[in-house]
């Protein structure tokens, strides 16, 4: 059997996509990561834990993401608008919390010998995302396991959001399945249309020819293994400015 592709619709006021964020600053690509649309799958099937055999099953799978934005009639024409700018929000972590408390006790920050830090351990994060943006993405499956997601999707066993459990979806996610990818990225053109959005450019799974692509660069964004102790390994795409 030949595998299936899957059409998911990803809107929402704010996403955020982080491929190699640590510590304090949490930046975010701007597009959806294979590593955060296989932890929105992972999560609609209330697949928990490592999932090492899943995810080799999507290891070298394509992964198609057309971003799309808003249009304005200029002179009877429709024109692209510009992208919204990355919003950057200020967050302060490990104050007020309750010492004598013995669960809120276990949120403050600590040093490795798990004693009070100097001046409270209080720390200073910042988190970025993406405002009013909008993705198809066109996800390659395995055939038989695509009846399990599509039903994860429709019916998620445990919460999906777009990035962040602050990134919630204001638009149903699952889209459609098809048998070749083209017919799925038509249909998201179709969609894009009805929102009067226009595409402003896709990335490609894989590193093209110069000629063909207007950027070729490398992700960390293939995940090998979830829960406690996450592991990646890279992958090249290839983005195309429509």
């Amino acid at each position: 059997m030949h595998n299936s592709f899957l059409l998911l619709w990803l809107e929402a006021p704010l996403q955020a996509w982080g491929a190699d964020s640590k510590f304090g600053r949490r930046e975010t690509q701007s597009f959806p990561t294979k590593s955060g649309i296989l932890g929105l799958l992972c999560s609609a099937l209330g697949a928990g834990g490592e999932q090492c055999a899943l995810l080799e099953e999507f290891s070298n799978l394509d992964q198609t993401v057309i971003s799309f934005v808003r249009t304005t009639e200029i002179r009877g024409e429709r024109v692209k608008q510009a992208r919204e700018p990355v919003l950057r929000d200020f967050h302060m972590v490990g104050n007020g919390y309750d010492k004598q408390d013995p669960w809120a006790s276990m949120l403050i920050p600590k040093t490795s010998e798990r004693k009070p830090a100097v001046g409270g351990g209080a720390k200073l994060t910042y988190r970025n995302y993406l405002q009013d943006a909008a993705f198809a993405v066109v996800i390659e499956v395995p055939f038989e396991r695509s009846e399990q997601i599509i039903q994860g999707l429709q019916s998620p066993t445990w919460a999906v959001y777009l990035g962040r459990k602050n990134c919630v979806p204001t638009d149903f996610i699952y889209r459609a399945c098809f048998i070749e990818q083209a017919q799925a990225l038509e249909h998201a053109k179709v969609i894009a249309r009805e929102k009067n959005r226009i595409e402003d450019f896709r990335v490609l799974h894989g590193a093209l020819s110069d000629s063909e692509a207007d950027e070729i660069f490398t992700l960390n964004d293939v995940p090998v293994q979830f829960g406690d102790d996450k592991r990646y390994r890279d992958r090249q795409v290839s983005l195309i400015y429509a």
